[in-house]
């Protein structure tokens, strides 16, 4: 497992990224904690997870559920300077963190302390907002999406102050770079010029949907990350488990996040087995582990990404962390790109 730069921050990550939101859910601790050791034995040393984790449901229960298994680890291991730690704070509107409530400077310092707190360390390496206060088009709110009406001076006073809390949070050594979730290109532009007008802490990273299924950043997003090496940290690769064929013929296999989300976060459409079906006959025909061929395409864009890998079981996690070997053929990336203009945003 190859370390590379995470973008500007100065940080060598492993090119994968660990996903954790199904623990407490889906997985046990222990599970949990089995998948750290297999994914450290494999070289990936960049974690991610979140406050409002684990997911499948979320629930005011398990808030923090994740981070809290992650510090156990921590607790009962060691080896936290052998790891590069990413989490988040929870955006505007989720009823159950802070009652819906947007992320402020105070929410900001108060999300930091309590994620320290149950990741059981005296810092985390990349803070990220999970979804701007002003919301975005992710989580399938591309099909009815407006802009928000927010005047745009009223954000950017929003930003400056998360930017110069971020900035004293950096001083004070309990975080050492900021990242963003779910954002925009607009966004992202505004965070990074309001950070070198006023010397603040750069927006370093992106936090984004990415698979074979959802190539939202494939534009306007492509360049900005290219030029600015905001790399993408690009989640569900394999578009909530879809893209392993597991759920071929709209099946719900017991244990699955289907079976805790049956439309897997609106990714279920008349038209996405179809999708699937095609990316599936790829695999096939290329003699190739669907899961792998996913993982490494996305790996391979052509602009920063670091894909987050995120798996229920061992084995599931050993397939995704081989997909590290595989380079994709020529013939194979054409006939991927003759797929997407047949299925361009099946969901």
């Amino acid at each position: 497992m190859k370390q590379i730069p995470l973008g500007s921050t100065g940080l060598s990550v492993s090119e994968y990224c660990l996903g954790t939101m199904t623990w407490g859910t889906q997985n046990t601790e222990r599970e949990g904690h089995g998948q750290i050791a297999l994914a450290l034995e494999h070289g990936v040393n960049f974690w991610d997870t979140a406050e409002m984790y684990p997911t499948n449901p979320v629930s005011a229960e398990t808030i923090g559920g994740t981070e809290s298994i992650i510090g156990n680890w921590f607790a009962e291991n060691g080896g936290r300077d052998k790891v590069v730690l990413a989490t988040k704070v929870t955006g505007e509107g989720h009823p159950h963190v802070r009652d819906g409530a947007p992320i402020t400077g105070a929410s900001l310092r108060a999300g930091v302390e309590a994620s320290l707190k149950r990741l059981q360390t005296d810092y985390i390496d990349l803070f990220q907002l999970h979804w701007p206060n002003r919301g975005s088009y992710h989580f399938r709110k591309i099909w009815g999406y407006a802009p928000s009406t927010t005047p745009a001076t009223e954000v950017f006073a929003d930003m400056t102050e998360l930017l110069q809390v971020a900035d004293k949070l950096v001083a004070e050594g309990k975080i050492r770079a900021i990242g963003l979730s779910n954002e925009t290109v607009w966004g992202a532009a505004n965070w990074l010029r309001l950070a070198q007008s006023l010397g603040l802490p750069r927006m370093a990273t992106v936090q984004n949907e990415y698979s074979l299924l959802c190539r939202q950043f494939d534009s306007d997003w492509a360049e900005f990350a290219a030029m600015e090496n905001m790399p993408l940290l690009a989640y569900s690769p394999l578009a909530a488990g879809l893209l392993s064929g597991k759920y071929a013929g709209d099946v719900i296999p017991d244990g699955t996040r289907r079976a805790c989300s049956p439309d897997l976060g609106g990714r279920i459409t008349p038209q996405v087995f179809e999708a699937v079906a095609a990316y599936l006959g790829i695999a096939a025909r290329h003699g190739l582990d669907p899961n792998q061929m996913a993982i490494s395409f996305v790996r391979n864009r052509p602009y920063p990404v670091i894909p987050i890998i995120g798996a229920s079981s061992l084995e599931q996690l050993k397939t995704n962390i081989g997909a590290v070997d595989l380079t994709l053929s020529q013939e194979v990336m054409q006939e991927i790109a003759e797929t997407r203009r047949a299925f361009p945003q099946p969901y």
